[in-house]
């Protein structure tokens, strides 16, 4: 059994997978992508985007972070594979499921689900550049606008070389609107021999048992159900163990915000403040004291404040 935290632009930045792989159960985790164009990126945006790659691309929490690419380039996108490896990226994913209209009418992410010659190009200039040892993977959706060329783009990164593959069970077009179609996984799975993670609307311990008995995957990554419940993949791991996990409660959580909220304050504190926020309305889904603190610190602007008001919450608690 494998549990990876999903890439999410904007949500799933360095901090959260800092603080969520420390809380515990998860075994990996895919930075945000690093959009190619056709230039060669300097090492510092790597290593902005992955500054786990200065310790041996692993998180404080001890799980490897794999560096995921995003373009349509394949030469730029193999050579820039090539100088993220060398600055110790453990693996390289590349990302075929992005479905943001602004980086869709850019060539990347989605859009190029109905090209899958063009994927095959892209995975096979990927896994011919980088050194053998490191692994090149892919993830995709079902489609852009339907699952037609499903087949295809999965052979196309199959035949090209990668080790991974990882399905996000909708369409571009279905965005993240429920619910997800795991049997598209199980039916893509049976399609390739090579190992493939089931993906898509896991928010709790009954779903992640029912993406994997429905689409035969041992391994399943989890996005937004790990931000909104940070305690979940400690649950999860403990029932992959037969054991019921007890949840993350909320006066257990409190420390890790602040922890999340002095990391982010350490970068810049009007960022602190608005990223809290953020999170905040992510974790309400799962925490109705989340929102309860939200309403307390709505009008605040200034992060000291907002560190007093959390101070003062965990006491409370």
């Amino acid at each position: 059994m494998k549990l990876i935290l999903a890439p999410m632009q904007g949500l799933a930045d360095p901090i959260m997978r800092d603080v969520l792989t420390r809380v515990g159960g998860i075994d990996e985790a895919v930075t945000e992508f690093v959009r190619v164009t056709d230039t060669l990126l300097p090492a510092r945006t790597f290593l902005r985007l992955c500054p786990e790659l200065r310790a041996g691309g692993k998180t404080r929490g001890g799980a490897p972070v794999s560096v995921q690419l995003l373009g349509s380039e394949p030469g730029w996108l193999a050579e820039n594979a090539v100088r993220a490896a060398a600055l110790g990226a453990p693996a390289i994913d590349l990302n075929f499921g992005c479905p943001a209209p602004t980086v869709n009418r850019h060539r990347g992410g989605a859009v190029l689900l109905d090209e899958p010659e063009l994927i095959h190009q892209i995975v096979k200039a990927v896994r011919d550049a980088v050194p053998a040892a490191v692994p090149v993977s892919a993830k995709m959706r079902l489609g852009y606008a339907d699952t037609s060329r499903a087949f295809d783009c999965a052979h196309a990164i199959e035949s090209a070389g990668a080790a991974l593959l990882t399905v996000h069970a909708r369409t571009k077009v279905e965005g993240y609107k429920p619910p997800a179609h795991w049997h598209w996984i199980a039916r893509l799975r049976e399609a390739v021999s090579l190992p493939v993670v089931a993906n898509g609307e896991v928010w709790t311990v009954d779903d992640w048992r029912a993406i994997r008995a429905e689409s035969g995957c041992d391994a399943v990554m989890v996005g937004r159900g790990l931000v909104a419940d940070p305690g979940l993949a400690g649950q999860i791991r403990a029932a992959a163990q037969g054991v019921e996990g007890e949840p993350l409660a909320w006066p257990a959580l409190l420390p890790w915000l602040e922890d999340f909220f002095a990391l982010c304050r350490a970068e810049a504190e009007h960022y602190a403040v608005a990223r809290l926020k953020q999170w905040l309305g992510q974790l309400k889904r799962r925490h109705p004291e989340a929102d309860e603190f939200f309403a307390c610190i709505r009008t605040l602007r200034e992060a000291a404040a907002v560190a007093d008001a959390l101070a003062a919450a965990r006491r409370e608690r």
